[in-house]
């Protein structure tokens, strides 16, 4: 029963996305986002064709390597990052920088023809460099933590505000890091973590971060503390970050505020808004992008208290047919101007790790209901319209991007529990692949870590390009020290674990081939490396 069940379900998500992704092409392309009322485009966050990078990756999470392949070529024909337009800094990497990178590592099993050194190559990379370089100069600033809007032509005006949101400061070391282990560029994931650095030196006496704070004087604009807009994000990077980088400072970063936030913000299961310095309680209400939380919590196994969190969020999805923008705790009721529902991700996510971590059904009977709500309520002829007020179903003219980037990718996922990004592939249906210069490297194999906007990301492919840049810088120490006179060395050996210190990316350009190197240590299985005056034998049987 339950497989028939997830099988009808996956079939109408599928015409769901399909519905709302044929509008989009046929009326609003190339402009970012749907006006599913009126049946146009309209330029929201870039004037890069949004929606379109931000659902590449969830065609290929349908199976539709056709229209992926399609997808990718026109992106690289049409997208110019080099234009006049003021952009922010924050949606531009979760949406674009994070859309590319996955759409990248996803190129090998979408059956896309891949560049030699793949993926540690490639044009949608070089795509994701380009877009993530046009953040660079928001990270020019005292402190190192970003500006919040930046013209992709010509940096940060000079009039733009220093205040931002804590999301827009920790929102960038998924994407930054990434990029700096496939192309060996260190300046990016160097810009995330030293926001980070200077976020958390921040934190009150009692351990908790505002809302929005002044990035040059570092003082705190906006003192309220909680689990949600403006912030949520921070905390799930802490904790995704040290997953994808095997990263313990992160994880004691995010353990520390836990802490605080368990003390000062939690009760009943439900988390209210204090003030960051005193702790007592400013805002007693609950935000839909709260509905994250015991996702992430899932992911620590925290299970018994996400799971009653869940349940806490899921009965005011019951009592609305989706999640309001803010819901007053104290009333059980909508909160005045926030009773919008713009078809957000987040309890669906949440659904998604929770049905993976403890198998419960209840966490399928919540996406049916979602499927149904959406259905129903949010449908229009052209796609599907955000809710701009639940108590009556009206409806706004706006299809977010992220509808197709999360809601419906997680809706998918929380129905397709064999899925390859679950790490569940079937065998002989290539649940992984090989990478690499040499195709030494196992990739998709499972682990995916996704980003803040579903965007997923793979931690083997960090580790073989990571790998690779190590072996290449060992492998010139090694021919450098060979040149130098005696009594001279090259540089000391505590350096040579050290990324490239240029900005260049090593990337490889359209219509080059790499070359290996003069030494190579490919890393085979089951066979010895040999290195006998500089020269390494790589090709030795192997081991009965």
């Amino acid at each position: 029963m339950v497989l028939i069940l997830n099988l009808t379900c996956r079939q109408r998500i599928r015409s769901m996305f399909y519905h709302a992704y044929d509008s989009y092409l046929s009326n609003a392309f190339p402009y970012d986002e749907l006006r599913p009322l009126t049946c146009d485009g309209q330029d929201t966050w870039g004037s890069f064709s949004l929606t379109l990078i931000d659902a590449l990756d969830t065609l290929l999470v349908l199976g539709n390597r056709t229209e992926f392949q399609r997808v990718a070529s026109l992106l690289q024909d049409t997208v110019d990052f080099d234009i006049d337009v003021n952009a922010s800094v924050f949606e531009t990497n979760i949406r674009v920088v994070g859309g590319l990178l996955s759409a990248h590592l996803l190129a090998s099993r979408a059956g896309m023809e891949l560049e030699p050194g793949w993926p540690c190559s490639g044009p949608l990379l070089r795509m994701a460099e380009d877009a993530a370089r046009k953040l660079l100069p928001a990270f020019e600033t005292p402190t190192g933590m970003p500006y919040g809007t930046v013209n992709l032509m010509n940096g940060v005006s000079p009039t733009e505000t220093p205040v931002t949101c804590t999301a827009g400061v920790g929102t960038f070391i998924l994407e930054f890091a990434t990029l700096t282990r496939l192309t060996g560029d260190p300046v990016f994931e160097n810009a995330a973590r030293r926001a980070l650095n200077a976020l958390w030196s921040t934190r009150s006496d009692i351990g908790l971060v505002g809302n929005h704070i002044d990035i040059v004087t570092r003082k705190w604009v906006a003192q309220d503390a909680g689990i949600g807009a403006g912030v949520d994000s921070y905390f799930e990077y802490l904790v995704k970050g040290a997953i994808l980088l095997q990263d313990k400072e992160l994880l004691s970063m995010y353990h520390t505020y836990n802490r605080a936030i368990q003390n000062y913000t939690r009760f009943d299961d439900w988390y209210l808004w204090v003030q960051m310095h005193k702790g007592t309680v400013t805002m007693p209400v609950f935000q839909s992008l709260e509905a994250f939380w015991p996702g992430l919590q899932s992911l620590l196994g925290d299970l018994d208290s996400a799971v009653r969190t869940f349940q806490n969020y899921y009965s005011v999805w019951r009592q609305f047919g989706g999640l309001p923008e803010f819901y007053s705790i104290t009333q059980g009721y909508t909160v005045d101007k926030r009773e919008g529902y713009p078809l957000r991700p987040e309890l669906i996510e949440s659904a998604m790790y929770l049905f993976r971590a403890t198998g419960d059904h209840t966490y399928l009977q919540f996406g049916l209901d979602a499927l149904e709500s959406i259905e129903q309520i949010a449908k229009t002829p052209c796609g599907y319209a955000s809710v701009k007020d639940l108590r009556d179903h009206q409806l706004d003219n706006r299809m977010e991007s992220f509808f197709l980037a999360e809601t419906i990718k997680y809706l998918y996922l929380l129905f397709d529990p064999t899925h390859f990004l679950h790490g569940a592939g079937m065998e002989g249906e290539g649940s992984w692949e090989e990478g690499g210069g040499s195709g030494q490297c196992v990739l998709g194999a499972g682990g995916f870590i996704f980003n803040t906007e579903a965007h997923p990301l793979d931690p083997a492919a960090l580790h073989c390009c990571s790998l690779h840049n190590q072996e290449h810088q060992e492998l010139q120490d090694i021919l450098l020290s060979l040149t130098q006179p005696d009594g001279q060395s090259a540089r000391p050996v505590s350096q040579t674990q050290d990324p490239p210190s240029q900005s260049e990316s090593i990337a490889l350009k359209p219509g080059e081939k790499k070359a290996r190197p003069v030494l190579s240590c490919p890393v085979q299985p089951f066979s010895a490396r040999l290195s006998v005056l500089g020269q390494v034998f790589s090709d030795l049987p192997e081991e009965g």
